[in-house]
């Protein structure tokens, strides 16, 4: 759940219950105060008509009076089953005189006589009218008030909830982004930098994020420079080491054949001086392929890919290398409809040999070379090509596994170690790489992946 969602619910829970309480007890006085003194225009229109009705009914009691003093209006019984109880009820109160209503009726009692006479008016039906008037204007106010009431704290909470989620909004935007921004950088982004406007404690831990980032990438940069210094560096000790090796005995054998010039023994001075210029010769010949190796290894060739018929290529540079190696069985498999490969021939070449020559030293006399052309599919389903090179000979240690492709590390007697890595840099520069797979003869067992033409066209 976001930063900001929790913050509208935080508003919410904190809102609601006050809120309700608030408006629940508003609404009690508020009902309160509309019943004691309700005032609207029905309410005053209801009174006026009450006041009225007392009036006509008191005026309608005069005259029945007076009409029944005068003699113009004749008494009625008073045994009828409808005037009986009343007129037992005035007889018992003791009372000279009495007004009653009986509906559209006025009723005028005395001790003697009883006289009634109707009302054009009916003021009993005119009482209910006009209390239910009253009651319909007082209930109609309290529910058009309250509605009103709670609509408006509605729409007021409703404000303060959308003010909540902008603000919630614009204080969460900063935080999401330097979280990305985080991720970036955990992810390797050196790069990454998160523009903001805020002042806060958000634009500090923003401002303090990008100059972290920009430490990293410097610290980056120089890590990546001091390594390959380093690598450099060893390189060159390397190098230094191994041409101290061969400029010591070159130096010592002049050093030697000088002090021998004088020498009276001709046949002696003769054997010696043949035997330092083949010393020097060797030594010279050592210092070339050393300076040579690092030469190849330092360089960057034009790369030119072309259609290439790998078991054509390999069977050439197997006959061109079997010659040097007549105690080395080599066998070739070749699976049906092998693709053309699309990469530079010399480089390609330059892979076999050093594969194939690695695997005749290791193999030994007598020994066997396994090598196998056959498509493969790559790990994003693209089809490659594949030359597998085997060899019979003791393997490889965990040692030489783990650096196998690293330059200036060599596990032969006369090597340089810069072969395999000299190999793969081709195999990489041609879009392919070298891997080391399990040897089917007991030895090592080598694999270069190389495009296909299918694949490129």
């Amino acid at each position: 759940m976001s930063l900001r969602t929790r913050l509208a619910l935080v508003f919410v829970a904190a809102t609601l219950v006050p809120l309700g309480a608030t408006l629940w007890l508003a609404s009690i006085l508020l009902d309160q105060s509309l019943r004691i003194r309700p005032s609207n225009q029905l309410t005053t229109l209801a009174e006026s008509l009450e006041k009225t009705g007392r009036e006509y009914y008191r005026q309608a009691c005069d005259q029945l009076r007076a009409d029944a003093r005068a003699g113009r209006l004749q008494p009625v019984s008073p045994d009828t089953p409808a005037l009986k109880p009343l007129v037992d009820e005035f007889k018992a109160s003791g009372e000279t005189e009495r007004f009653a209503r009986d509906g559209a009726r006025l009723i005028y009692l005395t001790p003697e006589n009883v006289w009634e006479e109707p009302l054009p008016l009916n003021l009993t039906q005119l009482a209910e009218q006009i209390a239910t008037a009253r009651l319909t204007a007082s209930r109609d106010l309290r529910r058009g008030f309250f509605s009103a009431w709670w609509l408006l704290a509605a729409l007021i909470w409703l404000f303060a909830l959308g003010l909540v989620w902008w603000v919630a909004t614009r204080f969460t935007r900063p935080i999401v982004n330097l979280t990305a921004a985080m991720r970036a950088l955990a992810a390797g982004n050196f790069r990454i930098r998160v523009d903001h406007d805020q002042t806060g404690e958000i634009g500090l831990a923003t401002d303090a994020f990008n100059q972290t980032a920009s430490e990293l990438e410097r610290n980056r940069d120089r890590l990546v420079y001091l390594t390959q210094l380093a690598s450099w560096q060893i390189l060159a000790r390397k190098m230094a080491h191994e041409v101290k090796n061969s400029l010591t005995p070159i130096r010592l054998t002049v050093e030697e054949m000088v002090a021998r010039h004088d020498d009276p023994n001709t046949d002696d001075r003769r054997l010696f001086l043949t035997q330092a210029a083949g010393i020097v010769t060797d030594e010279i010949e050592s210092l070339e392929r050393r300076i040579r190796a690092f030469s190849e290894f330092s360089s960057e060739p034009p790369v030119c890919p072309e259609p290439l018929d790998l078991p054509a290529l390999v069977e050439e540079r197997i006959a061109f290398l079997g010659a040097a190696h007549p105690e080395v069985r080599y066998v070739v498999e070749t699976a049906e409809n092998t693709p053309s490969a699309l990469a530079d021939e010399d480089l390609v070449k330059g892979i076999l040999v050093n594969l194939l020559e690695n695997a005749a030293e290791a193999a030994g006399e007598g020994g066997q070379i396994l090598t196998k052309v056959a498509a493969v599919q790559a790990p994003d389903g693209a089809s490659r090509v594949a030359i597998e090179v085997h060899d019979s000979g003791p393997g490889l240690s965990d040692l030489a596994r783990k650096s196998l492709f690293q330059p200036t590390i060599s596990f032969k007697q006369r090597g340089m170690g810069l072969g395999l890595s000299i190999a793969r840099k081709s195999a990489l520069l041609s879009g392919g790489d070298i891997l080391l797979i399990a040897g089917e003869l007991g030895g090592a067992g080598f694999r270069v992946i190389l495009p296909t033409l299918e694949r490129t066209t």
